[in-house]
């Protein structure tokens, strides 16, 4: 795809990319999508182990998502694995609203002082379990979260007045490890409140896997909007993979995935999440649509997956020279980070670590923007704290 215009990203420069796992906290892992088995059940022993081995085969973040209706909770769950990790980052989901601020920034902070600053944040504008608010409420729910979490972050003293929150309060425990600025916060969502959120507030916009034309269309608006912050943001993927040594092993497995799912299970699946409803799963929906007989949206992108699953739908597929190259053509378009993902996740792991991983330079995003501070900082909770 010939760019009509570079698009403004804040890593562009760097010539390697963040690439990262996924770990299925949210009960969501299968040999069949659509056939449900015990050996695969969300739990600590699985995650856990799923998690340890991408961070000894390099993986350099990994996804802990968040879900009211399935699985195990994000925050207990990371802070509980963070000190048996070496050097892989965590990306842990938070759903904004769902903790009192305050306390949220507490914990955030001492979890990214247990990591020594390999802490991530996935901001999350869904409706909490029981409540509906619109779009917009959402996301405003959110930007008063993240101004909150800033200034206990970044300043002595939190002063807020908004819709949802109304805060003066000291900050000494809530200072992380990461001193200039906190966390890095990454943020998908597609609907024009939500643009507008990531543009003025987050480090890193998310993408679902579409056409490269759309995907193209998407940095170009977000790109558009944070300058109008005097910002740039990065961009990151979000896409599940299937590598295999030769294409047509990739595509036999790919059918193989969805062999056992029956239509009605799969909408079923589809519609039971919180965010089935969202403008990010209807253009989901929409690629499955303009697919080829076999599911296939473009060469290598495969839409299957979509038929079971709410969110991210669709895979690479193909083997390791095709899948690098697929890769690379969107680093060329601007894209640093990678969030991969498969079925069953160990297997896709060891897979993909195998064949693809090797072939690609990655990085750390905290450490390239600077969030990593070069002394060692103080307790969270003593007083005194360097900022």
């Amino acid at each position: 795809m010939e760019n009509k215009k570079e698009i403004q990203v804040r890593s562009r420069h760097l010539d390697g990319a963040e690439i990262s796992w996924f770990a299925p906290i949210c009960n969501g892992d299968d040999e069949f999508l659509g056939e449900r088995s015990m050996q695969y059940k969300s739990n600590w022993e699985n995650a856990s182990n799923i998690l340890l081995t991408a961070d000894k085969l390099g993986y350099r973040n990994i996804l802990c998502p968040s879900s009211y209706q399935v699985g195990q909770d994000t925050m207990t769950f990371a802070s509980a694995v963070a000190p048996l990790t070496k050097n892989i980052n965590l990306l842990a989901a938070i759903r904004c609203g769902e903790v009192h601020p305050p306390m949220l920034g507490r914990a955030i902070a001492t979890l990214d002082h247990i990591l020594k600053g390999r802490l991530t944040i996935n901001i999350i504008s869904s409706n909490l379990p029981g409540t509906e608010l619109g779009s917009a409420e959402r996301y405003q729910r959110s930007r008063e979260v993240i101004e909150i979490l800033k200034q206990g972050w970044t300043q002595d003293f939190i002063d807020f007045k908004g819709e949802y929150y109304n805060i003066q309060l000291k900050t000494d425990p809530v200072k992380p490890y990461q001193q200039n600025g906190g966390p890095l916060l990454y943020f998908g969502g597609y609907s024009p409140p939500g643009v507008e959120l990531c543009a003025q507030h987050c480090d890193v916009y998310l993408m679902w896997p579409e056409t490269e034309t759309k995907i193209y269309g998407l940095m170009s608006n977000m790109s558009e909007k944070a300058a109008t912050y005097n910002r740039t943001v990065d961009f990151g993927l979000r896409v599940h993979v299937i590598v295999r040594e030769k294409e047509d092993e990739a595509r036999a497995y790919a059918q193989r995935l969805m062999s056992k799912l029956e239509a009605e299970h799969g909408k079923e699946i589809r519609e039971r999440a919180l965010d089935a409803k969202s403008y990010g799963v209807a253009r989901q929906a929409t690629m499955r649509e303009i697919a080829d007989d076999e599911g296939y949206a473009e060469p290598h992108l495969w839409t299957g997956i979509g038929r079971a699953r709410s969110g991210c739908g669709a895979a690479l597929v193909g083997d390791p020279d095709q899948i690098v190259a697929k890769i690379k053509r969107y680093m060329d378009m601007g894209i640093r980070s990678f969030i991969f993902s498969g079925y069953p996740h160990l297997d896709e792991c060891n897979l993909f670590a195998k064949y693809v991983l090797p072939q690609l330079k990655t990085l750390s995003m905290p450490i390239e923007q600077g969030r990593i501070p070069t002394e060692e900082p103080m307790s969270p909770l003593g007083a005194g704290i360097r900022t």
